[in-house]
């Protein structure tokens, strides 16, 4: 094996760790119901869902392209 590319694996894993441990840390530090925005690293976090943009399309377009799917 190569010990230099071990290496840079463990590094990687490593780096991936400790940003696990400081956002885990962030979150046990902010316990408690906040008012207002939430702070600006959590807003870096990525969100599970719809794409914006995804919602509220005009009846004229969901119906064109569910007919062009059946279609095709």
């Amino acid at each position: 094996m190569d010990i230099n590319k071990m290496l840079a694996d463990l590094r990687a894993e490593r780096e991936q760790i400790e940003e696990a441990i400081m956002t885990l840390e962030r979150l046990a530090r902010g316990r408690g119901r906040r008012r207002g925005r939430p702070p600006a690293w959590m807003s870096n976090i990525k969100k599970r869902g719809r794409p914006p943009g995804s919602k509220n399309r005009p009846k004229s377009e969901a119906k064109g392209s569910s007919a062009k799917s059946a279609v095709a």
